[in-house]
């Protein structure tokens, strides 16, 4: 009987024993387990991690590109940074048998108008935006730079004051704006910029700018309406489900756009206000002919021909003031400046003809310029009577008004030909890219002007006459009296822009969205910032950015 207890014992710890060892294989099989699903977590997620670093060289490469294309001597010009689909779609940057390994980066932007495609592969020319850095330069009255901002969604007169207010040098209020105190009182107190901004962002510390009022509905900011942003209040954002997306502020301003006040090919302009007709003359005359250089130096020299209207007494009133009917020169009651008589005198004696006068092509020019030109435009279809070797002569204008000849001599005199002396012009409206809400804002601009300037857009457009704002005239949009006063408000190129750079897989996660701004004014461009939006998301559909149309 106890041998039979004895083994009984021996039995039971037999079958403890190969429980405890069953625990242990379970538990070292369950540790592999998770170790394995460790391992493999760690290698995808070492896979993914290379993947987005990968993908931000492709974007970071897509940015260097599109600086290196815009600003090229020989490839400037919008018609290639608006829609470049072969520089600027799903360019191969990782090759591989897979699809998964194929690696790209598109420059991407969106398309306003509906049908179509929703995006293009090019660029934003910043000058299609109001510059809020330079908007103070064209000094307007209070009520017309604050006009220039009013036709923005949602904004006010309060909100537009208080943003100019902000970005002014002085600290008068404006009559809707606030100043230092105001901003001293909140808490924290801080100083307005009281100059030139250096990111968009700052417009949330103005009073009363939201975020809401800065990116509107356009949450993600790739331009375009997505699912999640007309929905109402199902998702975020709030919205007003209504089908058209409202893109905030940011859509319409800008920090940054220039044109550079020099030709296409990079050599210097004319200026037609040289103070000195008699090189203006000259250099006209070696760039042109004598037809160009005497009409222009002459309307310089009187001012444009504006006949008077036909009255009993004009032949009295021209025999009293001694005038001929030219209202844009000459005669005045004014005594002559002493310092006018010692620059005339100076001119004489450096380019003096044997009677003491400054001549060219039977003109006397020892009187100097009595007429600064304002715009190119102003010299179209003009008429100036000037006296020619002691006779009074009607000279009409090399440029006729005709809107077929306009169209090839306008993009040529627009190059050649300049008002100012600065190497750069800066703040003007890109016609061919602005949308109508900013150039509503533009002084003396009619709406249904506007409205055919937006509904005109640059497409493929590539005609010369569009590189420049003169097909606002030709094409009838505008008459010349018109042009001349839009003409310092608009321009038909910018050479600063905005790019979205997404690098991505053809197949598989891994991406990065940048956004970059480029100043293409000289070569290299100069990569002004960069703006990292992958935390936005993607963006674009993986269609959509490697050009995949239904």
């Amino acid at each position: 009987m106890r041998k039979t207890l004895t083994t009984i014992r021996n039995n039971d710890r037999n079958g403890t024993v190969l429980i405890l060892v069953l625990v242990v294989v379970a538990a070292l099989s369950l540790g592999a387990y998770t170790f394995s699903e460790l391992m493999i977590s760690e290698i995808e997620a070492t896979s993914m991690y290379g993947r987005q670093a990968e993908s931000r060289a492709f974007a970071q490469s897509g940015v260097e590109l599109a600086a290196s294309v815009i600003a090229a001597p020989e490839t400037a010009g919008d018609e290639l940074s608006y829609n470049n689909f072969e520089r600027f779609r799903a360019q191969l940057m990782r090759d591989s048998d897979s699809e998964r390994g194929q690696g790209y980066f598109s420059v991407v932007a969106a398309v306003e108008a509906t049908g179509g495609d929703p995006i293009r592969f090019g660029l934003m020319d910043e000058s299609g935006r109001i510059n809020l850095n330079q908007i103070l330069q064209f000094e307007l009255s209070d009520e017309e730079t604050r006009n220039m901002l009013m036709f923005l969604p949602n904004m006010t007169e309060d909100l537009a004051d208080a943003i100019l207010d902000f970005v002014d040098e002085n600290d008068t209020v404006r009559e809707f704006g606030v100043e230092s105190d105001y901003y001293l009182d909140l808490e924290p107190g801080y100083l307005p910029a009281n100059g030139q901004l250096e990111s968009i962002d700052e417009l949330l510390r103005v009073a009363g700018v939201t975020k809401e009022l800065l990116y509107g509905e356009d949450t993600n900011r790739n331009g375009l309406l997505d699912p999640n942003e007309d929905d109402g209040d199902v998702t975020a954002p709030l919205d007003n489900a209504d089908g058209v997306l409202n893109p905030g502020w940011a859509a319409y301003l800008t920090l940054d756009s220039k044109e550079v006040n020099k030709r296409l090919d990079g050599s210097e302009r004319i200026n037609v206000n040289d103070g000195v007709l008699t090189d203006l003359y000259d250099t006209l005359f070696e760039e042109y002919d004598e037809d160009v250089a005497r009409f222009v130096v002459a309307f310089r020299l009187i001012g444009p021909y504006e006949p008077l209207e036909e009255t009993e007494d004009s032949d009295l009133i021209a025999e009293i003031d001694g005038t001929t009917g030219n209202s844009g020169g000459g005669g005045s009651d004014e005594p002559d400046d002493p310092l006018d008589d010692v620059a005339r005198a100076i001119a004489e004696g450096l380019v003096g003809a044997p009677d003491g006068s400054v001549t060219r092509d039977g003109m006397d020019l020892s009187g100097g310029a009595q007429h600064d030109v304002t715009s190119i435009y102003e010299m179209i279809g003009a008429q100036v009577e000037v006296e020619i070797d002691g006779k009074l002569v009607l000279l009409d204008s090399p440029w006729s008004m005709n809107s077929g000849d306009m169209e090839g001599y306008l993009p040529d005199i627009l190059d050649r030909l300049t008002v100012v002396d600065e190497n750069t012009i800066l703040g003007r409206l890109n016609v061919n890219q602005a949308r109508v809400e900013a150039l509503m804002g533009i002084p003396n601009m009619p709406e249904d002007v506007a409205i055919a300037i937006a509904n005109s857009p640059m497409g493929d457009n590539t005609t010369p006459i569009r590189g420049t704002a003169g097909w606002l005239v030709t094409q009838g949009l505008v008459d010349i009296p018109q042009m001349v006063k839009l003409d310092r408000f608009v321009t038909g190129r910018g050479l600063v822009y905005r790019a979205q750079i997404v690098g991505f897989f053809a197949e598989g996660g891994g991406y990065t969205r940048l956004e970059a701004t480029i100043d293409a004014s000289e070569y290299p461009g100069k990569i002004l910032s960069v703006t990292d939006l992958t935390s936005l998301g993607r963006g674009y559909t993986n269609e959509m950015l490697m050009g995949v149309t239904e």
